[in-house]
C-alpha cells in the first residue's frame, strides 16, 4: 500500500496532501514549488471560433446551472482543468463571457506529473486546492504504525531530513536547514508561529476536524454537490451556483458512496483473490519445471536409447545375412569348381587317349578304333561349353544395398509432440440450452491443449450412471429424445493420443415439464395434408392413415388433445400410441404394435392387435375434443371425450417407447394441442 502513499513528485509520504481537480493528488508544497503562471488559453485561430461560438449564443440567455455546465476548458475538448470556479466563470451568462472571465481571474497554472492536465488555478494558486484529508489521514495511521519520523517537506534531497519545526500558519514542517532558508525568522515571517512537529500533527488534526468553506469561513462544508462532485456549505448552496444541482446531506452522500465503494471492492477483492490463486498456481508450476524437465530429459535419453539399441540389434542382424550370403556364395562356388574341374578332367583324358591313338602307325589298327573315337570326340567338343557351364553360378558382389534412407528421414524428423493427455474442457453455460426434450451442451478446449477429439457424457436424468452420447471434435452437441421433466447432468472430456483428460465441471439441464409435439409428416403417407406447422391434418385417401407424433415417451405422465375439425359421413377415427414402426396404411390398434381407442359419431371401442374391447357409449361430432393420457409411471393408457373420462382405464402394462398416434381417412379433420398439464384425476407420484 505504500506505493500508494507516496506523492508522485517528490516520491515520499504525503505530506499535507492537496487533492487536483483530476482526482490525483499532490504535497502542497509540491504542488507550490511546480505552479507556474498560467499560459494564454486560446491561439489566435480559437479566438476566432470562441467569437463565432459567442455571437451564435448571444442569440440566447442560459440559466446559471446550465453556464455551471459548460466550459471550453473540459477534461474531454483540451486536456484543460479549471479550478476556482467561483472566482473564475460559475455563473457567467454565455460562453463569451466565460472565457474572458477565465482569462481574466486564471493566473497559475500546474501540471499533473500523473496524467499531464493543466490545471488552471486563481491567484491563490496551490492553496486553493482541498485538502485530501482522508489521504492525510491514512498516511499519518500509516506512519505511527510504521514508527516514522516527520519528515521535512521542504528538502530538495532524495533522502528528506527529519522535521525539527512546524509553521503554524504556513502548516509546514522544516528541518533546522530549509526553516533558516526557506522560513527566516525576520520580515512578515517573524510573527509566526513555530511548534515542535508533534505539536504541529496535533493542531493540524484539531484545526481539520471541522472543515471550513473557503470562501464563506464562518459555515461548516456540511452538503454534497453530486454534479459539481465536491463538499459545499448551505451558504454555496444559497448563493446560485449550486441552486438547481442536485445537492444531499454530507453524512447521506458519504454513506451512499461508501456503500458503493464497498460492494466495488468487495468485487475487487474477489478478482484480487483470484490473482492471488492463480500466481500460486503459477509458482507451483513453475516450482514444477525443474524436476518435470529432469524426469522428461530421462525418458527422451532412454527413448533414444532404445532407438540405438535397435538399430544396433538390426545391425546384428544385418551383419549376420552378409554371412550367411557369404558362406552361401563359398559353397555355390566349390560346388562349381569341383563339376567343372570334373568335366575338364574327363575332357583332357580323351584329349591324351586320341593323342596317343593318333600315333598309331598300323592303319588297320588306327581304323579300327577311329570311327568311335570320332564320335566321342565329337560329341565332347559340341558339349563342352553346356557341361563346363562357361558362366559363374553366383556373382562375388553382394547384390544387397542398405535401404537406409526411410529411417534416416525418421531420425532427422524425430521431433517432441504433445506428450501429456489434455487439460479438462470448460463448459459454456451461456451457450448451453434446453428446449422441450432437447438439451444443447457447449463447451471451450483447455488453453494450450493438444485436442484430437471429444466425449460427451449424460446421465438418465434420475441422478443415474453416466454415459456416452457423443464423440466427436466439434465443441458443440445437441442431443435429443431425452424423457420430459429430467434434470440431466452434462460433462464432457478431451482426449489426444497421450490419454483423457479429467471431466469437465457437471452442467445441469432440466427439460420441458410437459411435451410440446407437432405431427411428424415423415412417418405418414404422402395422401396426408398438415396444415398449421404440422399441427393439423387431414387426408386425400378413403382408406385408413395413421400419423405419428414427432417425439417418443418413455417415462413420466404425458396428456395431448384431439379436436375434431371436420366429421362427415360417421367415420370413425382412432386415437392412441404406437411404436415407431406401426404399420401406417391401416387403422390404429389392428397390428400389435399400435393402441387405440377408434370412435363414431355414437359409440367407441378400444383396439390393440385387431382384439376389440370395451364399447363404451357416447360419440363425436365437429368440435368435439379427444384426450389422450399416457401414464408410464403406472403403465397405462387410457382416453377422455370433451374433458369427461371416457370408458375404463383402456390399456395397461406398457414399457418401452410409445409415441401418439393418429388414424384419419378422407372424411375427418384433426388438429393437435399438446403441452398440456394432466387432468387432476390423474397426478401420480413420480418413480
Amino acid at each position: 500500500m505504500e506505493e500508494e502513499l507516496k506523492c508522485p513528485l517528490c516520491r515520499r509520504l504525503f505530506t499535507n496532501p492537496v487533492l487536483l481537480p483530476c482526482t490525483h493528488s499532490l504535497c502542497l508544497a509540491c504542488a507550490v514549488s511546480v505552479q507556474q503562471p498560467a499560459p494564454p488559453l486560446h491561439n489566435t485561430s480559437s479566438e476566432h471560433n470562441v467569437s463565432d461560438a459567442s455571437s451564435h449564443h448571444s442569440s440566447s440567455t442560459h440559466s446559471d446551472s446550465d453556464s455551471d455546465k459548460v466550459s471550453l476548458l473540459s477534461e474531454t475538448d483540451s486536456g484543460v482543468v479549471c479550478n476556482s470556479r467561483p472566482n473564475s466563470y460559475v455563473g457567467t451568462p454565455s460562453i463569451g463571457n466565460l472565457v474572458f472571465s477565465v482569462q481574466g481571474h486564471v493566473s497559475l497554472g500546474i501540471s499533473c506529473p500523473v496524467c499531464k492536465r493543466l490545471i488552471l488555478l486563481d491567484e491563490e494558486g496551490a492553496n486553493s486546492l482541498p485538502k485530501n484529508r482522508v489521504l492525510e489521514n491514512i498516511v499519518e495511521k500509516y506512519g505511527e504504525n510504521k514508527n516514522y519520523k516527520v519528515q521535512c517537506q521542504m528538502c530538495e534531497s532524495k533522502e528528506a531530513k527529519t522535521a525539527t519545526k512546524m509553521c503554524e500558519q504556513c502548516e509546514v514542517f522544516y528541518c533546522d536547514g530549509c526553516l533558516e532558508s526557506c522560513h527566516p525568522s525576520r520580515g512578515p515571517l517573524a510573527k509566526h508561529n513555530l511548534v515542535t512537529p508533534g505539536d504541529g500533527k496535533v493542531l493540524l488534526k484539531a484545526r481539520h476536524k471541522t472543515m471550513k468553506c473557503n470562501e464563506h469561513v464562518d459555515e461548516s462544508l456540511s452538503m454534497y454537490c453530486l454534479m459539481c462532485k465536491t463538499v459545499v456549505c448551505y451558504a454555496c448552496v444559497q448563493d446560485g451556483r449550486h441552486m438547481n444541482h442536485d445537492v444531499q446531506a454530507l453524512g447521506a452522500s458519504c454513506k451512499a458512496q461508501k456503500t458503493e465503494l464497498s460492494q466495488l471492492l468487495q468485487a475487487l477483492s474477489e478478482k484480487a483473490r483470484s490473482g492471488t490463486e492463480f500466481i500460486q498456481r503459477l509458482k507451483c508450476m513453475g516450482e514444477q519445471v525443474q524436476p518435470n524437465s529432469v524426469d522428461f530429459e530421462s525418458a527422451v535419453v532412454e527413448q533414444c536409447d532404445a532407438l540405438v539399441a535397435a538399430i544396433r540389434e538390426r545391425q546384428t542382424q544385418l551383419v549376420a545375412k552378409i554371412k550367411e550370403e557369404k558362406q552361401q556364395k563359398h559353397v555355390t562356388y566349390k560346388d562349381q569348381i569341383t563339376h567343372c574341374t570334373s568335366r575338364l578332367h574327363n575332357t583332357t583324358s580323351l584329349i591324351q587317349f586320341s593323342i596317343e591313338v593318333l600315333k598309331e602307325s598300323d592303319p588297320t589298327a588306327f581304323l579300327q578304333v577311329s570311327s568311335s573315337l570320332l564320335n566321342r570326340v565329337g560329341s565332347a567338343e559340341r558339349s563342352f561349353a553346356k557341361d563346363m557351364e562357361f558362366e559363374a553360378r553366383a556373382s562375388s558382389e553382394f547384390e544387397f544395398s542398405l535401404d537406409h534412407q526411410s529411417v534416416r528421414q525418421a531420425i532427422e524428423s524425430l521431433d517432441f509432440l504433445q506428450m501429456k493427455a489434455p487439460g479438462a474442457p470448460r463448459i459454456v453455460p451461456e451457450e448451453c440450452s434446453a428446449e422441450n426434450n432437447t438439451v444443447t451442451i457447449a463447451w471451450a478446449p483447455h488453453p494450450n491443449s493438444h485436442i484430437d477429439g471429444y466425449a460427451l457424457e449424460l446421465d438418465d436424468g434420475n441422478e443415474g450412471d453416466f454415459r456416452e452420447v457423443y464423440c466427436g471434435k466439434e465443441p458443440i452437441c445437441t442431443v435429443e429424445g431425452l424423457h420430459f421433466d429430467c434434470l440431466y447432468n452434462a460433462r464432457v472430456k478431451a482426449f489426444n493420443h497421450a490419454g483423457d483428460s479429467q471431466y469437465s465441471q457437471c452442467v445441469c439441464l432440466q427439460t420441458a415439464d410437459v411435451a410440446w409435439f407437432t405431427l411428424d409428416p415423415s412417418t405418414a403417407s404422402p395422401e396426408v395434408i398438415f396444415t398449421n406447422d404440422n399441427l393439423s391434418a387431414s387426408s386425400h385417401s378413403f382408406d385408413d392413415r395413421t400419423v405419428l407424433g414427432s417425439v417418443g415417451f418413455s417415462r413420466g405422465i404425458h396428456y395431448w388433445e384431439y379436436t375434431i375439425d371436420r366429421h362427415d359421413n360417421n367415420k370413425d377415427p382412432a386415437f392412441g400410441i404406437a411404436r415407431f414402426d406401426v404399420s401406417k396404411d391401416k387403422m390404429l390398434g389392428k397390428d400389435e404394435k399400435g393402441w387405440s381407442m377408434y370412435i363414431d359419431n355414437s359409440r367407441s371401442w378400444f383396439m390393440q392387435d385387431a382384439v376389440h374391447s370395451d364399447r363404451t357409449e357416447g360419440g363425436i361430432s365437429q368440435g368435439s375434443v379427444i384426450g389422450v393420457l399416457l401414464d408410464l409411471n403406472q403403465h397405462q393408457l387410457s382416453f377422455y371425450v370433451n374433458g369427461q373420462p371416457h370408458g375404463p382405464i383402456a390399456f395397461t402394462g406398457l414399457k418401452g417407447t410409445f409415441y401418439p398416434a393418429v388414424t384419419l381417412n378422407r372424411n375427418v379433420q384433426i388438429s393437435l394441442l399438446s403441452g398440456l398439464v394432466p387432468p387432476v384425476e390423474s397426478d401420480t407420484e413420480d418413480e
